[in-house]
């Protein structure tokens, strides 16, 4: 409330400017900024009501539980198992539970290692039960209040609000334009992956044309597969860039993690973590509390103070994360002296993208054996194509989920969907755009969209999809700066000060300019346009590979072969199915009798001579 007050107040000095008839650009842009109030504009009684809505959600989601999985535990009628918060033993030798397992780093963890499809059906439904069905009215008024602010911003709804942060015309347009030359690559992997689980699985678990059930995928999203590398990875016996064991094996902890990847920036030139960042930051999950586990990089905005809050462990996937999470940080350091209204990313997707760009290099087999964490390593055609798969489990497989969170909350801000389809829209846009199907049905009681942190917590997602094509952009162009030759996967910008220098030049510009003139910085000038042409290039070789091992399954999927498959009905078809079903039965029934009347009339004589003639 304190920050929306200052806002107000300077939103009420900058309206009083004729601030659009500035002859200088920046100034004229500051003031475009200063002019949108956001939520502040909402009167203070449903302001408050609207902050106390967001922190009820996150709450709701921080502190979910589940039971462990136990096949003894307590079945429902339906096959749904109880939840309880009481633990007791009944005389069928079944039992219910207190619920104490968190989603981190308990519920992360099975999902990702567990290879039992009924265990990981069991905490992908509980899951659901505790973080997401609690929220559903209080995220319907949430969105309620959001369309409210936007409008008396003069938005047509919150959607609309979140769009104008990418400052085009038609930026709806251009992403569904992206993701369309992304998908065949996409499909490809799908069907390579739902084969490989079919072997595992059997076609009873897994449908061989379908789409893939949600919870066999190693994450309790599907939004990402590199958990099921070991049952899917093309040449076991060649070189994994899994490094997780080699972590542990040499005792890295979080903070050993942390500087590994500080190491990388500044061996571009760029710039240290200050000494309050290592005094102030939570990179381990506390025991005395509890707390929100997802990671998150915070600048303070007084230039000294900024810190990550990560629940780490010590995992390849965490390594990765620990490199995202610091290049927040990075951007926030290297924009610190623009004035406070341009201290942020170009765009949001550029800042996701900073941490990750790096991650493309530090990921390679080269640079993990520069640094300790791989041995040999050769250059063959299959230590590529396991290299090329496994980023293509986490960056490929990615981009559906991606791009569909906030096609679905675009459609719930602007009224297409409603609270009578909230959650069968959901998993049309999951089954027809991601290929991935709920492993239980599922109804409008049910809210799974909020079982995922950035619907309580309403962070905009689309910036993820844009910075998954966006790295790839930077990271080509870095190579470029960095003297690379060859394969752009093979690129590591490790130590190449040309390349820091030009991504310090890209980054410190901060907010001042379009994110459109940033990218223009960062090409010379080539485009300042959104390109899936360097993704597609680094995945050219792995392209060519699925191709060519997919021949004979179904590139896609179809529909009506998933193993739920009444989850993509909505409220509105389900009840008309129903009633259809009911009238078709009651003819049915009056076609029976009216036959059997009939039989009674004109059949007598033939059924009584049958029976005497027995």
């Amino acid at each position: 409330m304190i920050w929306s007050d200052f806002h107000r107040t300077k939103w009420n000095e900058a309206t009083n400017y004729a601030w659009k008839n500035f002859t200088t650009p920046t100034v004229r842009r500051m003031f475009s900024f200063l002019t949108v109030l956001g939520k502040a504009a909402l009167p203070r009684d449903k302001l408050k009501e609207l902050t106390g809505l967001l922190q009820e959600m996150k709450t709701t989601y921080s502190l979910a539980k589940i039971c462990r999985y136990d096949p003894r535990l307590r079945r429902l009628p339906s096959g749904d198992y109880d939840y309880d918060a009481e633990f007791e033993a009944d005389d069928d030798n079944q039992i219910g539970c207190i619920p104490t397992l968190p989603l981190e780093p308990h519920l992360t963890q099975m999902m990702a290692t567990s290879r039992d499809p009924e265990e990981l059906r069991y905490l992908w439904r509980a899951w659901r039960e505790a973080a997401g069905k609690p929220i559903r009215q209080k995220y319907l008024r949430f969105v309620q209040l959001s369309n409210e602010a936007a409008r008396l911003n003069g938005f047509s709804d919150a959607g609309e609000y979140w769009r104008s942060d990418y400052e085009i015309d038609g930026f709806r347009e251009e992403v569904e334009e992206l993701w369309q030359k992304l998908s065949p690559l996409y499909q490809q992997l799908h069907a390579y992956v739902r084969a490989k689980l079919v072997e595992k699985y059997g076609e009873e678990v897994v449908p061989r044309r379908g789409p893939i059930p949600a919870h066999l995928l190693g994450n309790m999203w599907a939004q990402t597969w590199t958990n099921i590398l070991d049952m899917t990875i093309p040449y076991p016996g060649r070189t994994s860039v899994d490094v997780t064991n080699a972590l542990r094996i040499q005792g890295y902890s979080p903070l050993a993690m942390f500087r590994l990847a500080e190491e990388f920036f500044t061996s571009l030139g760029l710039e240290p973590m200050p000494q309050t960042f290592w005094q102030r930051s939570m990179i381990q999950k506390p025991t005395d509390r509890e707390v929100v586990c997802h990671a998150s990089a915070w600048d303070f905005c007084n230039g000294r103070d900024y810190r990550i809050k990560q629940c780490t462990e010590v995992n390849m996937e965490h390594l990765v994360t620990t490199h995202h999470e610091m290049g927040h940080i990075q951007y926030d350091l290297l924009y610190r002296n623009q004035p406070f209204i341009f201290r942020d990313g170009a765009n949001p997707g550029f800042h996701e993208a900073v941490g990750d760009v790096l991650a493309l290099s530090a990921s390679t087999p080269r640079h993990l054996q520069s640094v300790g964490l791989l041995g040999n390593v050769d250059d063959s055609y299959e230590t590529d194509i396991n290299f090329l798969f496994a980023m293509a489990l986490d960056k490929i497989a990615f981009l559906p989920f991606g791009y569909l969170m906030d096609q679905w909350r675009w459609e719930v801000f602007s009224g297409d969907t409603s609270s009578s389809n909230l959650n069968s829209r959901w998993w049309e846009l999951r089954l027809g755009v991601q290929g991935v199907s709920p492993p239980v049905p599922r109804t409008e009681q049910d809210f799974d969209p909020g079982a995922k942190f950035h619907v309580p917590a309403n962070v905009p997602y689309v910036r993820y999809f844009v910075s998954f094509v966006v790295q790839f952009q930077f990271h080509a162009e870095l190579c470029k700066a960095a003297g690379h030759e060859g394969p752009l996967h093979r690129c590591d910008i490790y130590r190449s000060v040309k390349a820091g220098r030009l991504l310090r030049n890209v980054l410190s510009l901060g907010k001042s300019r379009p994110w459109t003139e940033a990218l223009s910085v960062l090409t010379s000038g080539r485009t300042n346009k959104l390109d899936v042409e360097p993704i597609l290039e680094y995945f050219g070789p792995l392209r060519t590979w699925l191709e060519s091992q997919n021949r004979g399954e179904l590139i896609g999927w179809r529909e009506n072969e998933a193993i739920v498959l009444q989850v993509t009905r909505s409220n509105a078809s389900l009840i008309t199915g129903a009633v259809l079903a009911v009238i078709a039965l009651v003819l049915l029934v009056a076609l029976v009798i009216i036959a059997f009347r009939r039989c009674r009339r004109g059949g007598n004589k033939n059924f009584n001579t049958a029976s005497q003639g027995s």
